[in-house]
């Protein structure tokens, strides 16, 4: 199985990036990549690479996930986070929790569990009884948090064949307490089924959940590899006047981005690129590409 082609893609989020933070998001995604590949070549599976590659991302306050959560108007932080395992359909979400370490730990638990999506001290209870790290005080929001609409995400796929899609958010600086975006539904911010793909999205919340985004770009991936389907975002997005970006990986491993943000941090890694390679925008990665 080693020498089975395996294939992982992370994003940092769609947004405007200053320069001169610009080379932690390369920094930052490039060590998510680097986890979640080391994982696949060694045989992990799809949902442990996609969940150990979104830990790094929550771990690191350079993004708006976990550490680096922005506060909504009420001044505290709210999480989202959500994976789904694309060779059973299986998923699980959190939303709104505010004492969880790393809400995709409480997220991919939740993979076992009946319910899809628990919210608020429901998903911090189960988190508890899974054993997930959980705080005895909420969270508190970066001491400089980034802001933006941004999330972060992975999709992975490994030497079995199988996908898994994966996504963390701290939600929407400034926004109304209990928010929920579009980062735990699924076909939203996020899709996996080993048939087609997987996908997982940034940006404007409402807009990509009013236009199921995600089911959009699987439904494109039907018909075409990733590097093509990706652009699906783009005309619902200029429809609803909003930003988006995507990561996508589909059913023969093949990696493909979009956004139309100014910038979308994005690191990615294959059998033929163990070590990860990290992009800004849309031009460095199709130069990238067009090396294989």
């Amino acid at each position: 199985m080693a020498d089975r082609p395996w294939s992982i893609v992370v994003h940092g989020g769609a947004r405007s990036i200053p320069p001169e933070k610009a080379e932690a998001h390369r920094a930052g995604c490039r060590r998510a990549a680097d986890a979640g590949a080391a994982v696949l070549q060694a045989g992990a599976t799809a949902v442990v690479a996609a969940r150990i590659a979104v830990c790094v991302l929550e771990d690191d306050p350079t993004f708006n996930a976990g550490r680096g959560s922005v506060p909504n108007l009420a001044g505290e932080i709210e999480m989202d986070a959500a994976i789904m395992d694309g060779a059973s359909l299986g998923v699980g979400a959190v939303a709104a929790v505010r004492h969880i370490y790393n809400p995709i730990e409480a997220a991919a638990a939740m993979l076992a569990a009946e319910p899809i999506l628990l919210v608020g001290p429901g998903a911090e209870d189960f988190a508890r009884s899974r054993g997930v790290p959980c705080a005895g005080l909420p969270l508190a929001p970066a001491p400089s948090p980034g802001g933006g609409h941004d999330t972060v995400g992975c999709v992975a796929f490994d030497q079995a064949g199988h996908v898994a899609a994966a996504t963390s958010t701290g939600g929407l600086a400034g926004t109304l307490p209990g928010r929920v975006g579009d980062a735990p539904l699924p076909g939203c911010g996020f899709y996996a089924d080993d048939a087609v793909g997987g996908v997982s999205l940034s940006g404007d919340g409402e807009a990509i959940a009013r236009a199921l985004l995600g089911a959009r770009v699987m439904r494109a991936m039907e018909e075409g590899h990733a590097g093509t389907a990706v652009n699906a975002i783009r005309a619902p997005m200029q429809r609803l006047a909003a930003e988006a970006g995507v990561i996508a990986i589909d059913a023969a491993g093949r990696i493909g981005m979009a956004h139309n943000s100014d910038h979308f941090a994005v690191a990615f890694a294959d059998r033929n690129r163990a070590a990860a390679i990290a992009v800004l925008h849309e031009t460095e990665w199709r130069k990238e590409m067009n090396h294989d």
